[in-house]
């Protein structure tokens, strides 16, 4: 039996030829407490990576994925990107979630490395260097912006805002606060409350001393409940209710259809016309079995980006990258991305939504729309749903 003869130098293939691959670095959970909710992220990028590969790579050469695990430590992932900086990783694109982002980020502005913060929306994250790090997801202290916008429009002008005692949702109340000021409304400082708040009661009072037109709630479900169901037995009702996690099936359950007129956010859904989504999503199902959530639409839009400044920049320096970044404005599906001074996203927030016969509908923004705002009727004019 003869051997298959050795290909000649003509016909061997020229691998000094082709063209080395771009290394894109991230450290994301696969293990640990933050595994679940990081899953979409890191699905996100691996479509991405397969995107870009079949249509030509990036500046011609491939992509090539190198994704760690952080076990949901955020001292990990700051020393993982350590290692991917030192290492082999041409650009970065930050971890999942707010404490293992900040990490991440001080080691990148201390390499002068850019890096996109894609999970991180926590405003410290932001606030550590000269402005190597941007974000792309919705920054916590946007979250109140939809509502502030409706609240204006109905002709609103004095709000009570209302604050579970927690890192992330003090950062959004206060924001919130700033931003109402700012926009000449009335608020008294923000009304923190621990755990089982309860009845209200002494919300309740103070919002009727004030003659309080709108309330805005930052806090969970179960909270939200709780108001409502406080409400009822106090027969009041503001002209404006917001809690942050209305849109929580969970909320739905526990006061049915109370549930009724109640704004909340929603930060992303497979289903809305933002650029690019319908085939995002379209993609995401046939890979992995399932629509994108929103961590997943957070990885896509931070890898969306990141390819966009790599064209722009030609190149893969951090100065160059770090100016096409600063100047960038475009749409994802996450919303449009422009960078603020310090790298904070400062186009996007998450869109309002209201419960409208047991389901949320989007009244903000206009872009997204799907009907108009509602009152939040008086106890006594609710009629039951059929």
């Amino acid at each position: 039996m003869s051997l298959a003869a050795a290909p000649t130098a003509a016909q061997a293939p020229a691998l000094s030829d082709a063209p080395a691959p771009i290394v894109v670095g991230a450290a994301v959970s696969q293990s640990g407490a933050a595994a679940g909710l990081a899953a979409g992220y890191r699905n996100a990028l691996q479509l991405w990576q397969q995107e870009v590969n079949a249509a030509g790579g990036l500046l011609g050469r491939p992509i090539v994925l190198d994704l760690r695990d952080d076990g949901s430590d955020a001292v990990r992932a700051g020393a993982l990107y350590g290692a991917l900086i030192e290492g082999n990783a041409d650009l970065l694109i930050g971890p999942y979630g707010s404490a293992a982002s900040l990490m991440a980020a001080a080691q990148a502005e201390r390499a002068g490395r850019v890096l996109i913060n894609g999970a991180g929306p926590a405003g410290r994250v932001q606030a550590g260097g000269p402005g190597f790090v941007f974000q792309t997801t919705h920054p916590y202290a946007s979250y109140g912006r939809g509502v502030l916008e409706l609240a204006q429009a109905a002709g609103v002008v004095r709000l009570l805002i209302l604050a579970r005692d927690d890192t992330v949702s003090r950062e959004m109340a206060l924001s919130t606060h700033a931003a109402a000021l700012k926009r000449g409304l009335e608020a008294p400082p923000v009304q923190f409350y621990g755990a089982g708040a309860g009845e209200f009661a002494p919300q309740l009072a103070l919002a009727r001393a004030l003659r309080a037109q709108a309330w805005l709630l930052f806090g969970g479900a179960r909270e939200a409940a709780e108001a409502v169901r406080a409400f009822r037995k106090a027969h009041y009702a503001p002209k404006l209710f917001f809690a942050r996690d209305a849109a929580d099936a969970l909320f739905i359950e526990l006061v049915g259809q109370d549930a009724e007129h109640t704004l909340a956010v929603r930060r992303y859904d497979p289903a809305w016309p933002t650029t690019g989504n319908a085939r995002f999503a379209a993609a995401y199902a046939a890979r992995f079995g399932n629509l994108p959530g929103a961590s997943a639409a957070e990885g896509y839009a931070a890898a969306t980006v990141l390819a966009e400044a790599v064209r722009r920049a030609g190149s893969l320096e951090p100065g160059a990258l770090r100016a096409a970044l600063t100047g960038l404005w475009m749409n994802t599906v996450l919303g449009e991305f422009r960078a603020g001074p310090d790298g904070t996203q400062a186009a996007a927030a998450p869109a309002v939504v209201q419960i409208s016969k047991g389901r949320p509908r989007v009244v903000w923004p206009e872009s997204l729309r799907s009907d108009g705002l509602d009152p939040y009727l008086p106890w006594d004019e609710r009629r039951l749903l059929k």
